[in-house]
């Protein structure tokens, strides 16, 4: 079931005619069902994840948006959580009410070809206010109760190919369980969905003592002024968001040439993490931050598939200037950062989730997503020529993103390097490129 509506759109804008609906699960959720949502996720409510797949036209040729939709509603079935909308516990800890209430569709059409919109945001300093055409917006709230915790969006381009885009609330899962519920859809739109609903309990969360263990409040975290029922991420200065690629043989030559060829413990994300760390330090003035965020895919995660915010956010820290540091060395202590989830949930959840936190950019954060499957969403048999994700609602540290490069989705399917996508205060992004290009060499 859908109901659709016309949204005026900036006649100037070359994305346009756009159309919004909601579009529910064919079979309804059990009475009462709520997604308890940890400590974990409360950490992340305020920030928001975006996706975009862009495929050729033979990918879409002959579907219509009707099998889109019908193919995200079948998905829903299998993921409760997802077309809920949040509500209060007894004991007023947000919950996911999974009443059904289903994600929301965006459909538009765009006047430029694929390619030329590709060739426009690489041309268009790293393309993301452009590809924000492409994806929707989403904050929760102010009318909370009522906010899609997803929107999926269709744009059309002249050419017949597609981009369809993610807009995702953190507070239902992490960039892994984005992916898995957008390449679900695929699997789906293919023929071959799973025999029964994915849905699964979540264990009880734990009981902390009336006294605090904590001899120190994680440093992973940052407590921000309440946000009441808009959660949204106040920051005191303009973001940028910037996308670069990396091709494998510009990661061989860096590695080669910071001397790290015979390092087979230092991987390309430690690598560009501790770069990009010791440029902005240069940039900062200051020696740089003395410690950031790492945050990673726990290898020891359940495998459960409900959706969850299950990486691990750790503390690297240097007593030294990173601006003067070896890259190897800022290097192996990115390896050997500290994990603090044990810390976050129990200081998010001694207050029963009712204070609010920023954990993306309350350090300057470097966020692992080199084994997430990006390009596993498929249409036709085929992948998409480019996908990536970025990230909004980020604090003013700022946030970078290292994941798979075109094509590289399979971690055995070889080289095509790497995507880094930042957010970072405005004031310094150009500084930052022009930093990457005269150290790195990977810009024109």
């Amino acid at each position: 079931m859908c109901a659709t509506k016309m949204v005026a759109s900036d006649v100037k804008s070359p994305v346009h005619s756009v159309k919004l609906s909601s579009m529910v699960p064919p079979k309804v959720t059990g009475n009462n069902t709520e997604h308890k949502l940890r400590s974990m996720d409360l950490a992340m409510k305020l920030h928001y994840l975006r996706g975009l797949y862009f495929f050729r036209s033979d990918a879409v040729q002959g579907l219509t948006i009707f099998d889109l939709k019908k193919a995200m509603g079948q998905t829903q079935e299998l993921y409760p959580s997802a077309s809920g909308r949040i509500r209060w516990s007894e004991s007023e800890r947000p919950v996911i009410k999974c009443n059904d209430s289903g994600v929301r569709i965006v459909e538009a059409r765009c006047d430029r070809s694929l390619d030329e919109w590709l060739v426009a945001t690489k041309e268009e300093d790293g393309g993301w206010e452009l590809q924000d055409l492409l994806v929707h917006s989403q904050v929760l709230g102010p009318d909370l109760g009522f906010s899609p915790l997803i929107y999926v969006q269709f744009t059309w381009f002249a050419c017949g190919g597609i981009c369809v885009s993610l807009g995702w609330a953190h507070v239902l899962g992490d960039a892994f369980a984005a992916s898995s519920f957008i390449n679900m859809f695929g699997t789906i739109m293919a023929g071959h969905a799973p025999p029964k609903s994915l849905h699964a309990p979540i264990p009880e969360r734990p009981k902390f003592p009336a006294e605090s263990r904590l001899d120190t409040a994680p440093s992973t975290v940052k407590r921000v002024d309440p946000v009441g029922d808009c959660w949204l991420v106040i920051n005191s200065c303009n973001m940028e968001t910037y996308s670069i690629h990396v091709t494998s043989q510009q990661l061989n030559h860096i590695t080669g040439k910071y001397g790290l060829l015979g390092e087979s413990k230092t991987s390309h994300f430690e690598l560009l993490s501790a770069l990009i760390w010791k440029s902005l330090s240069k940039i900062r003035g200051d020696g740089g931050p003395k410690v950031v965020t790492v945050c990673e895919n726990n290898v020891r995660r359940e495998l459960n598939p409900l959706p969850s915010n299950g990486m691990d956010l750790s503390r690297a820290e240097v007593n030294f200037s990173a601006a003067e540091a070896e890259v190897s060395d800022l290097a192996r202590q990115i390896t050997e950062a500290v994990n603090e989830n044990g810390l976050i949930e129990e200081m998010v959840g001694r207050d029963d989730g009712k204070l609010d936190f920023i954990a993306y950019g309350a350090n300057l954060t470097f966020v692992n997503l080199e084994g997430a499957d990006v390009y596993g969403l498929e249409l036709k048999g085929q992948k998409p020529i480019f996908a990536s994700y970025a990230m909004s609602g980020v604090g003013d540290e700022g946030v970078v993103l290292i994941l798979p490069g075109p094509g590289n989705g399979n971690e055995k399917s070889g080289g095509f390097g790497t995507t880094v996508t930042m957010v970072l205060p405005q004031a310094q992004m150009a500084e930052l490129r022009k930093e990457i290009n005269e150290t790195w060499g990977l810009l024109p």
